[in-house]
């Protein structure tokens, strides 16, 4: 079909088929939006397609294009009852079971720092706690960079060796 006499059966048509979809979907701004996308598929048919009568299949289309609109119209109205019954919302408040999993994380990171030696906690708590820079926390205990950066990964590996003996 080329693109004159797809304007002409536009002109003629778009009225009409607007009414079909207004009746079939209730909705002003949903039929608008099927009628162009019917008329969009119309485009998409290739030149080489023999229509032998364009209003017919015009139809045909739009009525394709009502039966997808409709079923996603049902889909999102379901997914809106959920939504109003309370069932589609999201509670921020953790559970009692990831409660109790963090408490133990939280024991278990305390236990492994307080197994450290002095300085590789006081670097440890600077760095993971206080939020400072490796230079920062140097320059405040008198030690090279190279070694907080030896006392993270220590106090790191230790940590990570006593949750996997915990948690496995």
């Amino acid at each position: 079909m080329n693109s004159a006499s797809l304007q002409s059966l536009h002109d003629r048509e778009e009225s009409r088929i607007l009414r079909f979809f207004q009746r079939r979907l209730k909705n002003r701004e949903d039929a608008a939006d099927a009628t162009q996308e019917t008329f969009l598929r119309m485009l998409t048919v290739p030149r080489s397609t023999l229509i032998e009568n364009p209003q017919a299949y015009l139809f045909q289309v739009a009525r394709s294009v009502a039966r997808v609109a409709v079923a996603r119209s049902a889909r999102e109205s379901e997914l809106f009852a959920e939504e109003a019954a309370g069932l589609g919302t999201a509670d921020d408040a953790p559970g009692q079971e990831r409660i109790i999993a963090a408490r133990q994380s939280l024991v278990l990171m305390a236990k492994a720092i307080a197994e450290l030696p002095n300085r590789c906690q006081q670097v440890f708590i600077l760095s993971r706690l206080h939020g400072l820079s490796n230079g920062e926390i140097a320059a405040e205990l008198g030690i090279s960079r190279n070694m907080v950066e030896k006392h993270i990964i220590r106090a790191l590996l230790h940590c990570r060796k006593l949750r996997a003996e915990f948690f496995f």
